[in-house]
């Protein structure tokens, strides 16, 4: 006979293999260890924790231009990253923390922003990897000219780690949308009413599926609202909006949480599989986690604020509308949506595959404008495999990705346990046998 302690261990070690799909490499849930829960509602208060996950990907360049603020959050961009801004209005762009947003931003010390190529930041204007933290990495592969306020490294190998996630970002954003070719099956519709589009589930699937083959706004192309209708306590929602160019006009969100949009926010995914111009305009505080699957796409947000994951294959630029306004941020907020198995995909490796040294030149801050440091910076040669190298940076070989499904270890202990207890009985067994 089992003890009832070893059936516990193996009930609770199988229940915990019990974890929703995310995004591919396990993109989309906040990343240990002091994640909030539950993420509070934008505001300017105290941090409410950290979280090491990556808020934005661009899998091509980031532009900031207009009045552009802020990325609050981890921001990986596989190409380069350019800061040139409207003159006249914030000289200042942040990264890895936001004045006003969830505060959640990452640890201190990790990299706050990761390029795969050249970071530019104009004359006169200010890159700022610190805030009100400790204060943050700005890794990046090519060379980094302008105001820089962090702890600025180059890195030959910065974006290794997250090649891989273009490619799958790619095919999750075609198979959310497609089975086979055909377009996924929809569980409720999806009607443009002019002054508003109103999606309206089925009250039943844990996954809500809804095909867009329109823009979200008024047939003029102005602003509308969005709301959701008949949708489960609990439902993951998968808006699917196919087609060349797609644009989301909308005022739809707020900084109140009991809005039922934001209520939605960490399960809801926006997916744009074909489009190779986004659009993401009006006065929103828009909800929600963008996937943009074209590697060739531009996605242009001139939103005041997205409060949630922003990840595209392609370009983003951040930027104020023409119209004028400035103040433009993204919010971190984590996916924890459970969406379609996409088999064939892989997660990104946690070491890179060669184990040539990269090397990385490490500064406190850069100022000049021709890419050099006004100080002698320090130079260390950082094998690729190691995750310890640039220790506390979260970057380098160590894409922090969260871990995703099942840890044999525990397995493995229970099953030991359950040999020592089965060893056990069979001896007490023959002791009986022998004084019998």
């Amino acid at each position: 006979m089992v003890p009832a302690a070893a059936v516990l261990l193996v009930a609770v070690a199988f229940g915990s293999t019990a974890v929703a799909d995310p995004l591919p490499g396990g993109l989309g849930p906040c990343v240990p260890g002091d994640c909030p829960d539950p993420f509070p509602p934008v505001n300017n208060g105290p941090f409410a924790g950290r979280d090491n996950g990556i808020n934005v990907f661009v899998g091509s360049d980031m532009l900031v231009r207009g009045g552009a603020a802020e990325a609050e959050g981890r921001v990986v961009v596989l190409g380069s990253f350019d800061l040139a801004k409207d003159a006249g209005g914030s000289a200042l762009y942040n990264v890895g923390v936001a004045g006003v947003g969830s505060r959640v931003p990452p640890p201190d010390g990790a990299d706050f922003l990761t390029a795969g190529g050249d970071i530019t930041v104009a004359p006169g204007q200010r890159l700022d990897a610190v805030g009100d933290s400790g204060g943050g990495v700005v890794r990046h592969a090519g060379t980094a000219t302008g105001e820089i306020v962090g702890t600025a490294i180059q890195d030959t190998g910065a974006a290794t780690p997250y090649l891989s996630l273009r490619d799958e970002l790619t095919s999750a954003s075609d198979c959310y949308a497609r089975v086979d070719g055909e377009p996924r099956e929809p569980t409720g519709t999806a009607t443009n009413l002019g002054a508003e589009t109103v999606f309206t589930g089925d009250g039943a699937s844990e996954l809500q599926v809804f095909n867009v083959d329109f823009d979200l706004a008024t047939p003029a192309g102005g602003t509308q609202g969005i709301v959701f209708e008949n949708i489960p306590e609990g439902a993951t929602v998968l808006v699917n909006l196919t087609g060349p160019e797609r644009t989301i006009n909308t005022y739809a969100g707020s900084f109140d949480d009991t809005n039922p949009f934001n209520q939605l926010r960490d399960r809801l995914l926006w997916n744009f599989p074909d489009a190779s111009t986004v659009t993401l305009t009006g006065g929103a505080q828009f909800q929600g986690t963008t996937l943009v699957g074209d590697q060739d796409s531009t996605a242009t947000v001139t939103m005041p604020g997205i409060a949630g994951r922003f990840y595209t294959t392609g370009s983003l630029i951040h930027t104020s509308p023409a119209s004028g306004g400035g103040g433009q941020e993204f919010h971190a907020y984590p996916f924890n949506g459970d969406l379609p198995d996409c088999e064939g995909e892989e997660p990104p490796p946690t070491t890179t595959t060669t184990t040539e040294p990269t090397t990385t030149t490490e500064s406190t801050t850069t100022t000049t404008s021709d890419g050099t440091s006004p100080s002698e910076p320090t130079s260390t040669v950082c094998p690729t495999t190691d995750p310890s190298c640039a220790e506390g940076s979260g970057g380098g070989s160590d894409p922090t990705l969260p871990t995703t499904g099942f840890d044999a270890t525990a397995l493995t202990g229970i099953g030991a346990l359950l040999l020592l207890v089965g060893t056990l009985l069979v001896m007490l067994n023959r002791r009986r046998t022998r004084k019998t």
